[in-house]
């Protein structure tokens, strides 16, 4: 979806609604603690569109997708250090390398906001689309999009914080019933069942990727709701539904891997075959990046370009096999000659750096913008669906159907050479559902996974105390609800147990 993002910014804290006018083409919002109206929106022939491309929108600012994201994601895990200098903290990301974070850690609140946020826009989109004189194929189509939207902005928080409030409306500030809707934490398995409902709306109303012009290419798909359903479903444990899905994806013809890993996080596979979702990266007026996602893991120092941050840690360069080219696809190190001929310096200050968070400025199209690229970032693929299917089979008791999808994954990732990486042939369900896990980490390394596999697979205690880090079980699960919205809530909002 390379085309122009019109704003209309909604932020929502704490569960309450704020508007302000962020485009002279679109929104003129009235007063707050007043609903906009429906004919404001129906005097706009486009603004069923505009009013959906505000939420992708959404995922570009710093606050959704950049530096506290990548802290509470990826810091966390035993994939990625904080990076950068000894001295420089990023405000709390050492907190998050360490395990030493509390309520009062900014990246948490920054993490919660930018969700929130995004929910707001897609909760107006969803509040007024039914009500707008446009066609129905393209209004089930925009409400399936808003709907696949405010599902993953819900899996993430819920992933992050167990409960929280589970809005689905514009809120009315005047509304006392709304007001205390976004200060009471719902439950976990509401927040779950939310996200499936708006996944199923999804499914049933969006396209294939194929039917898509190549203008629209980019937006939500069906695929990407069923990818998004399937593991939402494997959080949940529910192995049928994970299978179901998975091979529904893989039987669509749609998606395939790309042949070479290394190529995946370059601008010429951008919406490719592997590709499922990506947060798109370009828009034409103007042109919008995601801030500051690039530029913050860039190599630091003498010889680098970037701020040096979420590094790959040495722990993920050993998990590796002999042969596996996803680790030069996936790790930068000192003095190595990069796939468009730059040359990393040797006086850099970390030894490693995410290689996925690669902007080439002489052979992609650098718009001269290092806090706004027009680069894609990736958050879904199809390797992750053959991934999620061999776990489902494996957990279902069909091994040769699990072993079938693992081995394509483990194909790809010989680059064409023999005697690497051989086929998994075990049978056992534990010793399969361990190789499966660890192809997780090397396959999806530094694309926010691993934390929060570790977490619903129930041995993050085991694995990072083996690394020193003091993960405490029964508290860590989760992050705390952040300081900034227990005082927004007036003490309504619960905390987390050990905070």
């Amino acid at each position: 979806m390379k085309t122009s993002y019109k704003l209309a910014t909604l932020a929502l804290i704490g569960g309450l609604t704020l508007a302000t006018s962020c485009s002279k083409t679109f929104l003129d919002v009235p007063p707050q603690g007043q609903q906009t109206p429906t004919d404001f929106f129906s005097s706009n022939p486009n603004a069923a569109t505009t009013l959906v491309n505000a939420v992708y929108a959404k995922m570009l600012d710093w606050n959704f997708i950049s530096f506290s994201w990548n802290g509470v994601s990826s810091m966390t895990s035993d994939d990625a250090d904080k990076g950068s200098s000894p001295g420089d903290t990023g405000t709390d990301k050492d907190q998050l390398d360490n395990l030493t974070f509390t309520s009062s850690s900014l990246s948490f609140n920054e993490v919660w906001v930018g969700q929130y946020e995004g929910i707001a826009r897609a909760n107006q989109a969803l509040d007024n689309l039914p009500k707008l004189t446009i066609g129905d194929t393209l209004k089930t189509r925009l409400i399936g999009e808003a709907s696949f939207l405010r599902a993953y902005f819900y899996f993430n928080l819920v992933r992050c914080f167990g409960g929280v409030p589970l809005v689905t409306k514009v809120a009315d500030p005047t509304n006392q019933a709304d007001i205390d809707q976004g200060r009471v934490r719902a439950t976990s398995a509401q927040i779950y069942a939310q996200i499936e409902k708006d996944l199923q709306t999804a499914v049933t109303g969006l396209p294939e990727k194929s039917q898509y012009s190549s203008a629209e290419l980019g937006r939500a798909t069906k695929g990407a709701a069923k990818a998004l359903l399937a593991k939402v479903s494997m959080y949940e444990k529910k192995w049928d539904v994970v299978q179901r899905l998975t091979d529904e994806i893989i039987a669509s013809g749609q998606y395939s891997l790309h042949p070479n890993y290394g190529e995946l996080w370059r601008e010429s596979t951008e919406n490719g075959v592997e590709s499922i979702f990506e947060i798109q990266g370009k828009g034409t007026t103007p042109a919008r990046g995601a801030q500051g996602y690039f530029v913050s893991q860039g190599a630091r120092g003498d010889g680098g370009w970037g701020w040096g941050f979420n590094t790959p840690s040495e722990d993920l360069e050993k998990a590796y096999e002999t042969g596996d080219t996803r680790k030069d696809g996936t790790i930068i190190k000192r003095g190595a000659t990069l796939w468009d001929g730059v040359v990393v310096g040797t006086a850099v200050e970390n030894p490693r750096y995410n290689y996925k968070a690669y902007i080439s400025k002489t052979k992609e199209t650098f718009n001269g913008e290092d806090w706004e690229t027009n680069k894609n970032v990736r958050i879904l693929r199809y390797a992750d669906v053959l991934l999620m299917n061999a776990e489902a089979a494996n957990e279902l008791g069909q091994s040769a159907k699990a072993l079938a999808s693992l081995n394509l994954v483990r194909a790809r990732a010989r680059g064409g050479a023999t005697g690497v990486l051989p086929n998994v042939t075990t049978t056992v369900q534990t010793d399969l559902r361990t190789a499966i896990w660890r192809e997780r980490r090397v396959e999806l390394a530094m694309e926010h996974d691993r934390w929060f596999d570790l977490i619903r697979q129930g041995r993050a205690a085991t694995v990072f105390q083996a690394l020193g880090k003091n993960f405490v079980a029964g508290k860590h699960e989760l992050f705390p609800i952040p300081l900034n919205q227990i005082q927004l809530s007036g003490g309504a909002l619960t905390q987390n147990a050990g905070y």
